[in-house]
């Protein structure tokens, strides 16, 4: 055997090795029945390219938007994320086809429409759901009650209507809420005041919600509410005290009358901004020991000195201005 042949033999042995070790070392971890669901969403998608990479001859455990869970599930498909692409469409039925989902997110792709598919509810593991920046229409669905592990649920920048449903306080795990600019109207729900275990941040922002704040959230200590830009009336100062350790209240642009005078707050307040309701009275001075670091109680009907001391003099005018007697520094009017 002379040497090109050696060589020939060799060359080819090398290539099967080779060959054998990359077969070996590409093998396929993506559950083919998550694969079919995925190349359904895709289809339904009208095959977008920004899911170019959800090849059918590819492992679906490296396509882009997705995640596959370790050696425990099997490597099953665990994160759905989806943003900010050219696309439209529906959210496909389909996701609901993928069991053990984790973590479900569209996010900034304004041109999917129509309502939150009920087949979300098959998501038994789901943690996290975000539909949010997309422009769905219809209501936020009350079948949301049925995701026990649900912890995270955005909304937000959408065209829901209808109100919220009181059935989202029976989710044991849920520790923030947004269904903020939307078009959701009446109240919010006095069930909201019983959460199970954890208190959620609570932003319902930029809709039309109405009616008084339920007397039962006064019983929680939330670390977050933002009612702002709503059409909410009443009495608002049960969400203060002592004892609450919220860091961030925001009520503006609403129609609360409550007397500021008899406000607490607890020294963990960071964020408290009040502006265009009616709210009278006038300035603790016990404000003067805390470090808000956002303050705003502009547009209201307050009155008396602005307390000196402490860092209620660190904020501009724009933070007190056209009430209706308040005066003092940082405001041009002196008190008489």
């Amino acid at each position: 055997m002379d040497h090109k042949t050696n060589t020939t033999l060799l060359f080819s042995l090398l290539f099967s090795i080779t060959y054998l070790i990359t077969i070996a070392t590409s093998k396929d971890l993506c559950n083919q029945n998550d694969k079919n669901t995925l190349l359904k969403i895709k289809k339904s998608l009208n095959n977008p390219y920004h899911l170019a990479s959800w090849h059918p001859e590819t492992d679906c455990c490296s396509w882009y938007c997705l995640e596959c869970g370790d050696a425990t599930v099997n490597h099953r498909v665990i994160s759905l994320t989806i943003f900010a692409g050219q696309i439209s469409g529906q959210i496909p039925p389909e996701v609901g086809d993928l069991p053990y989902l984790q973590n479900l997110m569209f996010h900034r792709i304004t041109n999917i429409t129509g309502q939150i598919p009920s087949t979300i509810t098959k998501l038994k593991y789901l943690r996290s759901l975000r539909l949010s920046w997309l422009n769905l229409t219809g209501p936020v669905p009350d079948f949301l009650s049925q995701l026990m592990n649900l912890e995270y649920l955005s909304l937000a920048f959408n065209q829901l209507s209808g109100s919220i449903p009181s059935s989202l306080a029976l989710l044991p795990k849920l520790s923030y809420i947004d269904v903020s600019r939307n078009k959701l109207t009446g109240t919010i729900p006095e069930s909201f005041g019983s959460f199970p275990a954890e208190v959620p941040h609570l932003i319902f922002s930029h809709n039309q919600l109405s009616g008084s704040i339920p007397k039962s959230l006064g019983n929680l200590d939330f670390n977050r509410i933002d009612f702002s830009r709503n059409k909410l009336t009443g009495d608002a100062s049960m969400l203060f005290g002592a004892n609450k350790t919220t860091f961030s209240i925001d009520l503006s642009r609403n129609m609360f009358q409550f007397d500021l005078s008899r406000v607490v707050l607890h020294e963990s307040l960071g964020v408290l901004d009040l502006n265009h309701n009616g709210i009278t009275g006038s300035i603790p001075v016990q404000w003067t020991e805390y470090s808000l670091q956002i303050l705003n109680v502009s547009y209201n009907r307050l009155c008396g000195p602005i307390p000196t001391g402490g860092s209620l003099q660190r904020f501009d005018s724009y933070t007190y201005f056209h009430n209706k007697c308040l005066c003092g520094a940082p405001l041009d009017s002196s008190c008489k």
